[in-house]
């Protein structure tokens, strides 16, 4: 898929410094100034955080997820194909782009690290080391999510080893892990470096922000980890030290750059509404003003792509998302980590636990907060409270319902995430209409970068139609 041009912050090369050479002006004539020999930390960090929200978990992983988990519908070109599954969700060039920006970020986040460790260029830079290490968390987190086994250990040093080994997902998830608690511990130090304030693109430097982000990334890969190694407690002891309100969301704004969703439409116009979503929406309650706001009618049209039958290629004939559609969306937020699903993720893990009516409570603000979250159309008005006695898979149904509806639209990877994670563990929570149940995709296909040039990558891809029998090591599978 052709990668759209996002309007991105260049912060990176307008914060170069170029150093004189008194010893050998013939070194200083021949060199080259776009590309310095040195760039300080939080330059590169910025970029990463910018990359991060508008390359990888606002962009093309988050449309096909969307279509995978029926938020949206795909009605046109590339999202058609998904729709459908005619070789777009086994392609190797499907997410390539994506694939590539990952391993971009986490190259970054290397070089980061070891300026910032002992006997680099930054020692003592610990609270740059601290967020790079959580961003690194992230990244990895995001790419072994999708794809399962993945390089990591021998891939960071493409020149030097272009055959870089698989990890197993169960050593990363340590290694995802080790990392979160290296960056809260680093961001508890005394830095002898200064705060990155505008180089912090998320947080503008609150430390308390990051180590918050740090505590609900570690409940939500905890949860994560519910079908192989459950630890609900341990999701409540990490959520008790993380996000206090919606003011704290770990999320990307910024008045510069356009919300990507927004570009997607006005550049591709291939996402339209989902009967799915629709319908659940309405299954709750007739008067939500969600059925109205989120559903815009498309030069006069108001159908809804119907997962469950054929669907016709159209530009014209669907719905639009109210949350993509009009200029009033170009500010919208890219969530990493929301406070709403901090709130949900509590309100499962108190389910999970027997601490119904304390699940109930939980549920009941996470609904609100994701109701009221910083997008261009907001409900604090809106009641939309479950009423107490809700027990066991009804409960549990519910929550998981309600945290779906909380993600429309940009957080769908995490929707993609739960819904295998929850099969996994023999709980249909989220009922889809697919008409070809037997194509939901498992996993994401490898980058054709890696497929064509890595042996270990290119002896298992095959056709790639492996995307549809070979679920994720959390998710009960072999990689």
């Amino acid at each position: 898929m052709k990668k759209i041009k996002y309007i991105i912050l260049s912060v990176v090369s307008s914060a170069f410094l170029l150093q004189s050479c008194s010893e050998d002006k013939m070194d200083d004539i021949n060199g080259n100034k776009n590309n310095p020999e040195y760039v300080e930390s939080k330059y590169i960090l910025t970029d990463v955080m910018t990359n991060t929200s508008f390359s990888v978990v606002g962009a093309d992983l988050a449309y096909y997820a969307s279509i995978y988990t029926e938020l949206l519908g795909g009605g046109y070109a590339q999202m058609y194909n998904a729709q459908i599954r005619d070789g777009e969700p086994q392609l190797s060039s499907t997410y390539n782009n994506s694939w590539n920006n990952i391993y971009r970020n986490l190259r970054s986040l290397k070089m980061i690290r070891e300026k910032c460790a002992p006997g680099g260029s930054e020692v003592g830079n610990y609270h740059t080391l601290g967020i790079a290490e959580i961003m690194n968390a992230y990244n990895l987190a995001v790419l072994t999510d999708l794809w399962g086994d993945v390089p990591y250990s021998e891939a960071l040093s493409p020149k030097g080893n272009p055959q870089a080994k698989l990890d197993k997902q169960k050593d990363i998830y340590l290694e995802i892990f080790r990392l979160l608690d290296s960056g809260i511990e680093n961001l508890k130090k005394q830095s002898d470096y200064p705060n990155l304030t505008k180089q912090d693109l998320i947080f503008s430097g609150n430390l308390d922000k990051w180590i918050k982000t740090a505590y609900g990334l570690k409940a939500r890969y905890l949860m994560r980890l519910s079908a192989v190694n459950p630890n609900y407690q341990g999701v409540l002891d990490n959520i008790a030290l993380s996000f206090g309100s919606s003011a704290e969301d770990f999320s990307f704004r910024d008045a510069k750059v356009s919300y990507t969703f927004y570009l997607f439409r006005v550049d591709r116009d291939n996402l339209y509404g989902s009967k799915t979503f629709y319908d659940l929406l309405k299954n709750y309650d007739e008067k939500d003003p969600r059925l109205v706001d989120y559903f815009v009618a498309n030069k006069g049209k108001t159908n809804l792509i119907d997962h469950s039958r054929n669907v016709v290629q159209s530009q014209g004939e669907y719905v639009r998302s109210g949350l993509s559609e009009g200029s009033a969306n170009k500010s919208n937020a890219i969530y990493l980590l929301s406070y709403h699903e901090i709130l949900f993720l509590k309100a499962e893990a108190q389910a999970r636990l027997g601490n119904n009516a304390e699940a109930v409570k939980t549920l009941n603000l996470a609904i609100k907060a994701g109701l009221t979250k910083k997008q261009s159309l907001t409900y604090p008005t809106y009641n939309r409270e479950v009423a107490d006695g809700l027990t066991g898979q009804a409960l549990l149904k519910r929550i998981a319902n309600e945290k779906y509806i909380s993600f429309y639209e940009i957080e769908s990877i995490e929707a993609y995430n739960d819904i295998r994670r929850w099969k996994a563990m023999g709980e249909n929570l989220i009922e889809l209409k697919h008409k070809d149940p037997n194509k939901f995709p498992k996993r994401y296909s490898y980058g054709n970068s890696d497929v064509t040039n890595n042996d270990h990558i290119k002896a298992i891809f095959g056709d790639g139609s492996y995307v549809y029998s070979e679920d994720v090591w959390w998710a009960k599978g072999t990689r």
